[in-house]
């Protein structure tokens, strides 16, 4: 084993580490901005403290983001020397834009965000939110916008010292696949959250706990699965098309295909046999996956012996990881749609096994994420930039010691802090659950008191013209 393998496996550990918390970050922010803005718009504090309970969930995936991520960033430089000097110019601008964006208008809203419930007037607060939801969308943006360059590049030149640089900044941040692979993570993000809520939501409902705030989560995550499983189905597959159009060995990988043919089958089972260039214990459906790549039943797919050994990804893992992607989607429908029909049926909140469902299948948006990444840049091996730039080619001189020691040191610390005392307050906080209805009232009650000190007749206050002293409605 040598140190470029290794140096990818680090950084593969550390991304697959990472991007638990911004997928659930971003989905529960976008959560979080729907239900203050019913709450704003019903004065039911039921809302309030729904989301003040996801707040600390999501206070606590941002941090974890944030930390997680920072490593990745002197990677690039202990690990990765040749690429930083190759794609610096271009990829590095990319990454100062979602600084100087992303990063300042979350850091310039999170503050208000998280702690100004009782400090500042309710639709300032309701405005961060959105501005940190924004900001983390932005975020996102940026990164599939510079992932993607390096899947499908495009607006580049060599210079005169053999380094890519940019011809052209408009197509190379609206590269060929960054629309459809920023959508369809973007989409990744959201499901993830519905099926995270959905979960912890049938948890309190199997224990018969905060009942009230659990049925009105479950109720909105089963409709929003419902429509958002689909439109990610629908997205996947135009992000296929993009793949084959423009990385058809990436496709062949995924596809279990070796000979080029038209009328290629899509491989519903099989186990890719790399040294025999051929699959085993094969089951298929005839012509199946020429259709769903070029709406085209006969079309041509090429196949992996198509181009050298050398210039193949990982059959096997680009092969299996996509089928868990598929399945771990198609696993959601399910669920989601199970949960219309026994909603129609008035049963979706009492079935004691559609509960364990949903709570067994709250972490398979994350696992889609994490082997959809894992075919994404596997697939991709062994350029660091599609046909332009091998791995091999950009790594740095160092040591396998060396490389091997950091990443001991990798897996023991992020198994500590993002392993065990993430996972330990995470389940702290959904064990005590959300707020109690008395200390939402005690919330409320200021929140009206302090916004009367803005504006006399403002439209929210709906004490206005009594007492003080007259009792909330907890109703």
């Amino acid at each position: 084993m040598d140190s470029t393998l290794l140096s990818r496996i680090q950084f593969g550990f550390t991304m697959t580490a990472h991007i638990i918390y911004p997928s659930i970050s971003i989905g529960v922010v976008t959560f979080l901005v729907i239900f203050e803005g019913l709450y704003l718009y019903t004065r039911d504090k039921i809302y309030l403290s729904i989301c003040k309970f996801w707040t600390k969930i999501f206070a606590l995936t941002f941090g974890m983001g944030v930390v997680s991520g920072i490593v990745m960033e002197f990677q690039f430089g202990t690990n990765w020397g040749g690429f930083s000097e190759k794609v610096g110019s271009i990829l590095g601008a990319l990454f100062t834009y979602e600084v100087l964006t992303a990063f300042f208008i979350e850091s310039g809203f999170l503050g208000i965000m998280l702690f100004g419930w009782r400090r500042v007037h309710p639709y300032l607060h309701y405005l961060s939110t959105c501005m940190v939801a924004f900001g983390t969308t932005l975020s996102a943006f940026w990164v599939l916008s510079a992932n993607s360059w390096m899947q499908t590049p495009h607006a580049y030149r060599w210079d005169g010292a053999g380094n890519l640089v940019a011809d052209g900044w408009w197509d190379i941040i609206f590269n060929p696949s960054t629309i459809a692979r920023f959508t369809h993570m973007l989409l990744s993000c959201y499901i993830t959250a519905t099926f995270l809520i959905l979960g912890i939501s049938c948890y309190y409902l199997f224990f018969n706990k905060h009942t009230k705030t659990a049925k009105i989560c479950a109720n909105f995550c089963i409709i929003a699965g419902c429509v958002l499983m689909p439109t990610q189905l629908m997205m996947g597959h135009h992000v296929g098309v993009v793949i084959h159009e423009y990385q058809p060995i990436k496709i062949a990988a995924m596809e279990g295909i070796w000979e080029t043919q038209r009328g290629a089958p899509t491989i519903l089972f099989a186990i890719p046999n790399q040294k025999t260039e051929s699959n085993d214990y094969v089951l298929e459906i005839p012509k199946l996956a020429s259709y769903l790549n070029t709406g085209d039943w006969n079309a041509k797919m090429v196949g992996m012996k198509s181009v050298p050994k050398e210039d193949r990804p990982n059959a096997f893992i680009v092969f299996w990881t996509f089928r868990l992607m598929v399945g771990a989607g198609l696993g959601m429908l399910f669920v989601a749609y199970l949960g219309l029909v026994l909603k129609l049926m008035n049963r979706h909140l009492t079935s004691k096994i559609y509960q364990v469902l949903c709570m067994l299948a709250s972490p398979l948006g994350l696992l889609a994420i994490e082997t959809g990444w894992m075919s994404a840049e596997i697939g991709r091996q062994p350029w660091a930039v599609y046909g332009l730039l091998r791995t091999s080619d950009v790594a740095s001189q160092v040591s396998v010691s060396q490389v091997m020691t950091s990443l001991i040191c990798l897996i023991i610390v992020y198994g500590l802090i993002f392993g065990y005392f993430f996972t330990k307050y995470l389940l702290k906080v959904i064990h005590k659950g959300p707020d109690r209805d008395m200390d939402i009232v005690e919330h409320d009650a200021l929140a009206f008191n302090y916004m009367s000190t803005f504006k006399e007749d403002d439209p929210l206050d709906t004490n206005k013209g009594k007492s003080n002293k007259r009792k909330p409605n907890v109703d």
